[in-house]
């Protein structure tokens, strides 16, 4: 029987941890962060707080991943805590809520960034984002090693147009035109809290990634240390990347331009390029195209992993004999990310609907490493997360926080995943039963 084959290098898998993160979101929810806290010290704060939950994050799934060097990253670690009917749970969210839900909510974004140079309907945006899923899943199923390949291409080229976007910033900065002073006590939010939980959805959205590398660590060249590595770095590298973004978006623009606009990137650089609009949409739109690989092509070894424990079909247990892929896992995602396209079909919509369960799971992921530090202390630990038991109890406390705070404020999304999540108790039945 044909298996997974171990070709992803720590090059390959730190990419694939950047290229998870930087999709749309960088580009596409600065708008929803300076509409709730229209302040550039508050706004920068957001980032760098949604950088330190992943960097927590990325310390505390580091000892994980180093721990449970197999495909399935998050599940494996949920399943050997809480035992199956938790891993089981989130494999079952991933497909039906998050992992899908990003397909559809990327592929939109990338459908609106190319409405730039033409008006496509809202039926033929749609049309698109089916399109470019199934066209990346289809390119994923030849094998690990040309989605390495497309993983490290195209993160490179969204990287370089970062920089450029930052490097236009800090050079054509014109203190007559726009005001940068992050320390000002203007505009600040009456609730400043309470602000900066909400605004975290679009950034929480913008850092969710980095422990893609986990899933992949059945086909990584010495996992036990090259998976910790991938996610740590990928998170440090994130971090630094929005921070300066966001402060070469407010050297070109007004906060209260930025709030205005789901297009800041390319109204940014249109400041000071007469085509800086068709040359950013097109950098974002190579960005978008790029995370949407990754995601087509990470997640299903998840549903591999849960069809082999034997809790899932096991039609999606299989590799394909000749490319060693889990092909069938990678067809079902791409059908389910399909109906969400036709079911929500706003991307507002579905990144809270995605977060929202992403980072439920993240913390109780995350609250597992105190259990196998206290059951499992004599267990061999390649790497130990820094700072414990504070980092990891900093990640948990923020993202339970978030988790309680999107429940208040957005219920319809967040009631619409926890009646998946719901639909999973009785699927773990019957798959039990069967």
């Amino acid at each position: 029987m044909p298996g997974l084959d171990r070709k992803l290098t720590l090059y390959g898998l730190t990419m694939i941890a950047v290229g998870s993160c930087i999709g749309s979101g960088i580009f596409v929810t600065p708008y929803e962060v300076a509409a709730a806290v229209p302040h550039q010290g508050i706004i920068l704060l957001v980032w760098i707080l949604g950088g330190l939950i992943a960097l927590t994050g990325a310390l505390t799934f580091a000892e994980l991943g180093g721990m449970f060097p197999t495909a399935g990253g998050v599940y494996v670690f949920l399943r050997e805590a809480y035992g199956p009917f938790a891993g089981f749970l989130y494999g079952w969210t991933i497909l039906l809520v998050i992992n899908t839900g990003a397909l559809a909510a990327l592929g939109i974004a990338l459908a609106e960034y190319l409405s730039f140079f033409y008006a496509f309907s809202a039926s033929a945006k749609i049309g698109i984002a089916i399109g470019v899923i199934a066209g990346l899943t289809l390119f994923n199923l030849v094998g690990v090693s040309a989605s390495q390949w497309l993983s490290n291409v195209f993160t490179g080229l969204k990287l370089l147009a970062i920089a450029g976007l930052i490097g236009l910033g800090f050079w054509f900065y014109d203190a007559q035109q726009v005001t940068f002073d992050p320390f000002t006590t203007h505009n600040l939010p009456d609730n400043i809290l309470s602000a900066s939980l909400l605004a975290l959805v679009g950034v929480l959205w913008s850092f969710g990634g980095w422990h893609h590398a986990s899933y992949l660590a059945g086909e990584a060249v010495e996992p036990q240390r090259t998976v910790p590595r991938a996610m740590v770095l990928g998170a440090l590298i994130v971090t630094l990347t929005y921070v300066l973004v966001n402060i070469g978006y407010m050297l070109l623009l007004p906060v209260e331009a930025i709030a205005q606009t789901t297009r800041v990137a390319g109204d940014a650089a249109a400041v000071v390029l007469p085509a800086g609009g068709q040359i950013m949409t097109v950098a974002i739109a190579i960005s978008i195209f790029g995370t949407i690989g990754i995601y087509t092509m990470s997640a299903p070894r998840i549903y591999f992993a849960m069809a082999r424990d034997k809790v899932f079909f096991p039609q999606l247990a299989k590799v394909h004999p000749r490319f060693h892929t889990p092909a069938a896992a990678m067809l079902v995602q791409a059908a389910w990310a399909v109906l969400l396209l036709l079911f929500w079909g706003t991307f507002s919509d579905l990144i809270t609907y995605v977060t929202f369960m992403d980072i439920a799971f993240m913390a109780l992921a995350g609250g597992s490493i105190f259990y196998f530090r206290r059951k499992q202390p004599e267990r061999d630990r390649v790497y130990r997360c820094w700072g414990y038991p504070l980092v990891p109890g900093i990640f948990v406390f923020i993202s339970t926080a978030f988790v309680l705070n999107t429940l208040y404020q957005r219920p319809v999304q967040a009631l619409a995943g926890l009646f998946m999540l719901g639909l999973g108790m009785a699927a773990f039945r019957f798959f039990r039963h069967k």
